[in-house]
């Protein structure tokens, strides 16, 4: 099971890497409109969805791993 961990991990750094990208671009105002803003934002939310259906896997497989 270690493999499975390293894959999820390095998706979870990937995924926290690229929303890190996405708040620091809103953060220096780099959306020219508002529906600009809207979909920088949606894409975070998106990223931060992954990011807990990777964790709940954690959990599942740590739970069959004690079983």
């Amino acid at each position: 099971m270690n493999e499975e961990y390293k894959i999820l991990s390095y998706l979870t750094q990937q995924l926290e890497e690229r929303k890190l990208g996405l708040s620091e671009s809103l953060g220096s105002g780099s959306a020219q409109d508002y529906p600009a803003y809207r979909e920088v934002c949606g894409h975070i939310r998106g990223l931060l969805f992954a990011q807990s259906i990777i964790n709940d896997l954690e959990q599942r497989l740590e739970k069959l791993l004690d079983d």
